[in-house]
């Protein structure tokens, strides 16, 4: 059984981790948007190998050893860069992003689609220096390359700007010993048949949450105390370590606020209804009423001009309106063709559905105001009119943040896809349970590879995605329907 570099990455979170991806994966729970990391990471991985142009490419084969020996071919007949390139010593094997001809030796490069230098990055690399130094590879320089948060492409992709090489060669030997410790404590554990005794602590969340949380914790009851809403981790496992696991326990461990609502709630059946909180919370509403949704997507390499990598880039909005407060509910909506910026299109067709100095209503408006200022320092031509938009936006998730209304089934949080059950259940009006898209994240991927799809593919998602917006924005009525009877 190798020890790659994946698999010390996990012995090095935690050696049960490693155990149990070896011994026990079934348990493992995916991430669902992990497909998404690994598509980025292939992405940013390609095409840093830009940066040594000319190289050959070692294809990808589960046999390392056949990897490896390609390697050394490549290598031995004197190509500058080898990509993927794969190393076997003993039970240690890694695959280098990037191997480049420096001098008598070689420069290692370690590609990252994060905008910043972690540690977990540079213990990866370091990781590689140590293997290809054991296998008798002459290793100059260990190198993390990431992208550049700042950077904001024009034109063509400047990859010197796009990309940041940092030089960890000095940590690599700094760390060699942790690296050589860490290498037989992990050989160790998977001789063992013996699943390691490894307590849950702040390791189960830093560098990456751990897939195993469920059955590492299957001692705890449900609901427990890493379910309190809000709560930092480390008081979380504060409060584990004294014995506090159940809500039974947690009473009067200073919670506060919506906390002990939580906890209130789960034990009791109780229902906060905040009348005068509610009021004021919406107190503000006015006719005519507009209620706001944006989609967004993001891209680790910035595909349009003026943005950044990660940059949220809106493509489709839904807007439920009254115009007054005998008036009919009205709906408009856009959505941008795939393949294209699609901020000049949506943002001329927002200016016209929804009029200045109206108000308008969104679900948690810290992200649609993000949005509405990053088009309007896009579009100076129509920021009078967005700003407008911004300058009057109302947040309906106020009344639930601020505990004005709970009940036990919103679990402790406030987003929409829980409130809305829990103050309107069983309505098959606003099931999303039967849409083909049934959160953001799912739009933001499907949006993001729609222009890859056969038309009859794309016609489906595309109503899809819909569906699925125009059924935020309705949810968001629903909700102001009901907390404005609360509230008389």
């Amino acid at each position: 059984m190798f020890i790659s570099k994946s698999k010390y990455i996990r012995g090095w979170q935690c050696v049960k981790n490693l155990w149990l991806k070896c011994y026990r994966p079934e348990l493992e729970e995916q991430d669902p948007g992990l497909e998404m990391v690994f598509k980025n990471g292939t992405m940013v991985g390609e095409l840093a190998r830009d940066l040594f142009p000319g190289g050959v490419l070692i294809q990808f084969t589960p046999d390392l050893f056949e990897m490896a020996a390609r390697t050394k071919a490549a290598m031995d007949s004197g190509e500058e860069a080898v990509y993927e390139a794969a190393f076997v010593h003993g039970d240690l094997a890694v695959i280098c992003d990037i191997l480049v001809k420096s001098g008598d030796g070689y420069d290692i490069y370690e590609v990252k689609s994060t905008t910043d230098l972690k540690e977990v990055l540079c213990v990866d690399a370091a990781y590689q220096h140590y293997v290809l130094a054991e296998a008798g590879i002459r290793v100059n320089r260990a190198h993390v390359v990431h992208l550049n948060g700042d950077y904001v492409r024009q034109g063509e992709l400047d990859l010197d700007n796009l990309f940041c090489v940092c030089d960890v060669t000095d940590y690599a030997y700094e760390i060699r010993p942790e690296i050589e410790a860490g290498i037989r404590m992990m050989r160790k554990a998977l001789k063992s048949k013996k699943e390691p005794e490894q307590d849950i602590g702040l390791h189960c969340h830093s560098p990456y949450e751990c897939g195993f949380w469920s059955y590492c914790t299957k001692h705890l009851p449900v609901p427990c105390v890493f379910d309190i809403t809000g709560m930092r981790k480390r008081k979380q496992y504060r409060l584990y370590g004294e014995g506090c696991f159940a809500f039974e326990d947690l009473i009067d461990s200073h919670l506060t606020g919506i906390q002990l609502l939580q906890v209130e709630a789960e034990l009791h059946g109780a229902e906060e209804i905040n009348t005068k909180g509610i009021l004021e919370s919406i107190g503000g509403f006015s006719y005519p009423l507009y209620f706001l949704d944006f989609e967004t997507y993001m891209q680790p390499v910035p595909p349009f001009d003026g943005l950044r990598p990660y940059e949220q880039i809106p493509f489709q909005y839904s807007v439920h309106f009254f115009e007054s407060g005998d008036g009919e509910l009205q709906h408009r909506e856009f959505l941008a063709k795939e393949g294209a910026d699609p901020r000049r299109a949506l943002a001329e067709r927002l200016v016209r559905d929804v009029p200045a100095g109206v108000c308008v209503v969104a679900y948690n408006m810290t992200f649609e105001k993000m949005v509405l200022r990053n088009l309007a320092n896009r579009f100076p031509d129509l920021a009078p009119h967005l700003m407008s938009i911004h300058d009057n936006l109302q947040d309906l998730m106020a009344p639930f943040k601020k505990g004005y209304y709970y009940n036990r089934d919103m679990q402790g949080s406030y987003s929409l896809k829980y409130v809305l059950p829990a103050l309107i259940p069983d309505d098959p009006e606003l099931d999303y349970a039967g849409l083909d898209v049934r959160n953001g994240s799912e739009a933001m991927d499907a949006f993001a590879s729609l222009h890859e799809r056969t038309p009859e593919e794309v016609e489906a998602i595309r109503a899809a995605l819909l569906s699925y917006c125009r059924l935020d924005t309705l949810a968001m009525v629903r909700i102001w329907e009901k907390l404005r009877d609360m509230a008389g």
